[in-house]
């Protein structure tokens, strides 16, 4: 596999720096969640439901898609962050088939603290992203 170019010892330093802060905030935003009482699994998907981009609350497969997983995965989290009182269902008005997911006002601010010091987090990230990719030229 050649990309037609010659990787420089200094590009694999960048790359794996980037790899080793990649990694670092994961870590992070893992532990965050731990402390908030929620696992890291739950910390995705309390996001992907208040990120959600189309109109209305996510259905389940929606959810899925933004989370990567599949359909049957995300119902099982659904199902366990239901039962910590994380997220609620509902019918959808326009199609009875499909379940809304929302978030509880528990799930709301334990997600507002946790974007909070994730958003410092990522200021210091990406300074640090800044740097390595510079080095990338």
């Amino acid at each position: 596999m050649s990309s037609g170019s010659e990787i420089s010892d200094r590009d694999y330093r960048a790359l794996a720096r980037f790899r080793h802060a990649l990694r670092v905030f994961l870590r992070f935003s893992e532990q965050a969640a731990r402390r908030a009482g929620i696992t890291p699994a739950q910390h995705q998907l309390l996001l992907a439901v208040r990120g959600f981009i189309g109109d209305g609350a996510p259905t389940t497969s929606e959810l899925a898609e933004l989370l990567q997983q599949r359909n049957h995965s995300v119902v099982e989290l659904i199902d366990r962050a239901e039962a910590a009182g994380l997220l609620s269902r509902r019918v959808d008005a326009s199609d009875a088939r499909k379940r809304l997911i929302e978030l509880t006002p528990r799930a709301s601010e334990i997600l507002a603290e946790l974007s909070a010091v994730h958003r410092t987090e990522l200021r210091r990230f990406r300074s640090e992203m800044e740097h390595i990719l510079r080095e990338l030229g």
